[in-house]
């Protein structure tokens, strides 16, 4: 029987890269904590209709949804249809004019003189005011959206008009600018005021200082959330500009997460915008709007604590209910939605204000240097761990690597080298813990038979041990990561499917290297893998060979996935209100597959070493428990979580799958004594 050796020398570079990793791990904790608040936000319009559909004066009505605990108001981009319906300003057609004069009901004298003089054109559109500071906003926004020389100024009866060269039908619908009236009452309510500007075709800098002074004329304006499919103000070439404007004033950025929650909005010069103001954004998360409507008010409140908990989101865009909940008004299912979500979140430690905003926080380049070795030295000692080869050479590999690896992070750089060392980080360690339990399990398959309270001990002592081995491997993922653009998902993880598929092919590798899949005697060098797999592919195909197959294929696309966030492989009903349990019963919701798969299928492993079943069966439970290590590690890929809550995941984890797994071997050995004991089959050899 081969003896593997554990290299010292690389176990202790590994052990320095932990301890590195944990320094970078508390630093980013700090971080963390440090950023608690949460803004809750409602867009202004809701508002307003709710007010116009309930018959409550708007005044009452924002009081009510402060106290509420609503904290921000966001205001739109005004249009001229918008103008029209509140009557602030009119806007015809020369058309709709030149009718009205041919069926006799344009009653005002100065309007038919101009069109006896053919003086109003079918194509223009007629804009007039009836509040001059609205007038003199829209006159500047259609200036700014089409052009000065577009727009031509004259009175008719002493009143201002404005003659615009565009396509009615188009331009009512058009963004024009942010409503000063609108942002000012949202303001003196109490609120702060989000502003949701649009980009202009051909902007130029007049056009970014306008949106600005705009916005200077108002108090309270906190944050800029952009809208609309041409990119953030300033996009392509003015992005500077908009960038020193937003830090002068202070403003964070709203950066609205993706519905299918990896990145967000596709917004042209978003990231790079965020970069330019020292990465002070704000994750931003809106329920979508078709999703809505089929949640209670109840769930919904779920769904935000969840969120803000879990995906560090500080900005909650909350949508208003069109529909009243049983017994009660519109406005009261609304406002008890807003005060639930209140009531959630600050009983799990939140503060409501201004979005809080993380530190400009990168790691130490040492630190960095340092676990990028430990992760090299990791993936060297699975090689010996598969293949041993000389010590000499193992340190001459070890130390060609981390050369190249380290020094495009000292420069400073090197993002592509961390997201690649966090990836074979993700796979190697949680590899490295399953083999270690492997070279464990040879040392007692030859020891005396033990009954379920002592494969139970034997269990449940091997499962912690093992989560602990892994558990370095989230450490790396997390130290190699570390920044505040991983934290707030400009940058992402790579590599979520190979994390979940490579470790059964390691484990694999160093399973064939310990085991005959053929029979009960050990191999006697890494020779056999290769022969091991030869007579694989030599057994005859059988339909039961193909149903096996078949099965172990649908479980492989069912596995992969359903990790990531593109798959469309759908979750069941009765899992849904699984998760919903464990998320009110525990800190952190483990993942399925650890607590139900991979703890229990560890557990079942022990046993059936013990009780000497098949060798191919303890190999399928070992890639069972190989899965639970792996998604344990995958945790802390997702950045956007609190380091803190990915170690207490992993936690609460092994306490449900240990007790699934303890419940497993009672119940499998009560199965063996019910069909062989107490039904007179003959038992298989032990």
């Amino acid at each position: 029987m081969v003896d593997f050796k554990y290299n010292k020398i690389l176990l202790l570079f590994i052990a320095i890269g932990l301890i590195a990793a944990l320094t970078i791990g508390w630093q980013r904790h700090t971080v963390e904590v440090a950023n608690q608040t949460i803004d809750m936000v409602m867009d202004y319009e809701d508002i307003v209709e709710l007010s116009e559909l309930e018959g409550v004066p708007r005044q009452d009505l924002l009081q009510q949804f402060k106290q509420a605990g609503l904290t921000s108001l966001a205001v739109y981009e005004t249009t001229l249809d918008k103008l029209n319906k509140s009557g602030k300003i009119t806007a015809v057609s020369g058309a709709q004019i030149i009718n009205q004069y041919r069926t006799g009901m344009l009653s005002d004298a100065n309007w038919r003189e101009l069109v006896d003089k053919n003086a109003i054109l079918p194509e223009d559109v007629y804009v007039t005011g009836h509040n001059q500071a609205v007038f003199d906003e829209v006159k500047s926004d259609l200036a700014h959206r089409l052009s000065p020389a577009r727009i031509h100024e004259f009175a008719v009866g002493g009143k201002p008009v404005l003659a615009v060269k565009a396509n009615f039908e188009k331009v009512v619908k058009w963004n024009l600018g942010l409503p000063t009236d609108e942002m000012r009452e949202a303001a003196e309510a109490g609120f702060y005021v989000i502003a949701r500007p649009t980009n202009y075709t051909k902007v130029n800098e007049d056009d970014v200082k306008a949106v600005f002074a705009r916005l200077d004329a108002v108090k309270n304006v906190t944050t800029i959330m952009f809208t609309g499919d041409a990119g953030v103000l300033g996009y392509p070439d003015l992005l500077s500009l908009v960038a020193s404007n937003m830090k002068q004033r202070h403003l964070t950025l709203g950066m609205i997460e993706h519905p299918l929650q990896l990145g967000f909005l596709k917004q042209d010069g978003l990231l790079p915008l965020a970069s330019a103001i020292n990465y002070q954004g704000a994750r931003v998360y809106a329920i979508p709007k078709d999703e809505q409507p089929k949640l209670k008010v109840a769930e919904a409140i779920q769904r935000w604590e969840l969120t803000d908990r879990e995906r560090n989101i500080r900005m909650n865009l909350l949508r208003k209910y069109d529909k009243p909940e049983p017994g009660k008004t519109l406005v009261e299912t609304n406002l008890a939605y807003v005060s639930g979500v209140k009531k959630v979140l600050e009983g799990r430690g939140f503060t409501l204000g201004r979005a809080g905003l993380y530190q400009p926080y990168f790691a130490s380049p040492i630190l960095l240097a340092l676990v990028i070795i430990g992760a090299a030295a990791a993936g060297i000692l699975f090689l010996t761990l598969v293949r041993p080869f000389k010590a000499r050479y193992q340190y001459i590999m070890l130390f060609i690597l981390s050369l190249a690896l380290v020094i495009p992070v000292l420069k400073g750089g090197g993002t592509l080298v961390r997201q690649a060392v966090a990836t074979v980080s993700a796979i190697t360690f949680p590899s490295l813990a399953m083999i270690w339990q492997l070279d464990q399990w040879r040392n007692y398959s030859a020891g005396d038979h033990k009954g379920p309270v002592g494969i139970i001990g034997h269990a449940l002592l091997g499962v912690t041990i093992t989560l602990c081995l892994s558990l370095i491997g989230g450490f790396y993922v997390s130290g190699a990561l570390a920044d505040v653009r991983f934290l707030l998902e400009m940058e992402i993880f790579r590599g979520v499917k190979l994390t979940f598929v490579a470790p059964l092919i390691m484990v694999t590798l160093a399973y064939l290297t310990r085991y005959n899949l053929f029979d009960t005697v050990n191999s006697m060098d890494a020779r056999s893998v290769g022969r091991q797999i030869k007579r694989i592919l030599d057994l005859p195909v059988k339909v039961k060979t193909l149903l096996a197959v078949a099965i172990a294929a649908l479980a492989a696309w069912v596995f992969v996935g359903r990790s990531g966030h593109t798959a469309g492989v759908p979750v069941p009903d009765i899992e849904l209100k699984l998760r919903r349990f464990l998320e009110y019963t525990m800190y952190a919701r483990p993942r399925e597959k650890e607590f139900i798969i991979g703890h229990p299928a560890f557990f079942l492993a022990v046993m059936a070493m013990y009780k000497k079943w098949p060798q191919a069966l303890h190999y399928a439970l070992v890639m069972l428990a190989t899965i639970g290590q792996g998604s344990l590690v995958e945790t802390f890929a997702h950045m956007r979580t609190p380091v803190f809550m990915s170690f207490v995941r992993a936690l609460d984890g092994l306490i449900a799958g240990a007790a699934l797994g303890i419940v497993a071997v009672i119940g499998v050995q009560a199965l063996y004594y019910l069909v062989f004991v107490l039904g007179g089959r003959p038992a298989r050899d032990e």
